[in-house]
């Protein structure tokens, strides 16, 4: 399904959405959709981006950006209404706001409905919108990881392509081996 919209119907000139995206799933894709609906562009944010290789970070920031642009291009997403920018962690929260700005485009609107990052905004002065959650019981980063751990089923929950490239990069396995720990149990 194309995802457009004529200009004159845009709500905003351009939004941001922040996320850590490990993996980037179906949630994630529906999100964008939506918000697409709203915005002529979108700034998507790579969050944590200097994190991988952790059980909740199992990604790297490139491997991210290019799970989001495989999942953008299945739904033929004009390349020309989005950015991906990966931004680094900043550990103090009030300053957390203007290093992001600094490392994107001016927008219009910030949509999420993570709390901490819709208070900061908020506080910050920006208009914050919520996103409607798309099968949320089943639609999260931290249950497709779970899932990929235990072997049961996840790649019903991504976009067929981010799902091929997680298998193509071995990333279960990667994940399966970062949950292995060589303490000893008694």
């Amino acid at each position: 399904m194309e995802v457009s919209g004529r200009c004159s119907d845009m709500k905003f000139l351009r939004a941001l959405y922040v996320g850590r995206f490990q993996p980037f799933h179906l949630g994630h894709l529906e999100a964008v959709r939506y918000i697409l609906s709203n915005a002529r562009e979108l700034i998507i944010v790579v969050g944590s981006s200097q994190e991988s290789h952790t059980i909740e970070n199992p990604f790297t920031a490139g491997e991210r950006i290019y799970m989001i642009r495989l999942a953008l291009n299945e739904i033929n997403v004009d390349p020309n209404r989005y950015y991906i920018i990966p931004v680094i962690d900043l550990d103090i929260h009030s300053l957390w706001v203007s290093h992001v700005c600094s490392h994107v485009p001016k927008f219009d609107v910030v949509y999420s409905n993570e709390p901490l990052t819709r208070r900061l905004f908020i506080e910050s002065g920006f208009r914050v919108e919520s996103i409607p959650f798309f099968k949320r019981d089943v639609c999260s980063a931290t249950e497709i990881r779970r899932r990929m751990i235990l072997g049961l089923n996840w790649e019903e929950l991504l976009p067929k392509r981010v799902a091929a490239y997680i298998k193509e990069i071995k990333g279960v396995e990667r994940l399966r081996d970062l949950a292995k720990t060589d303490k000893v149990t008694s």
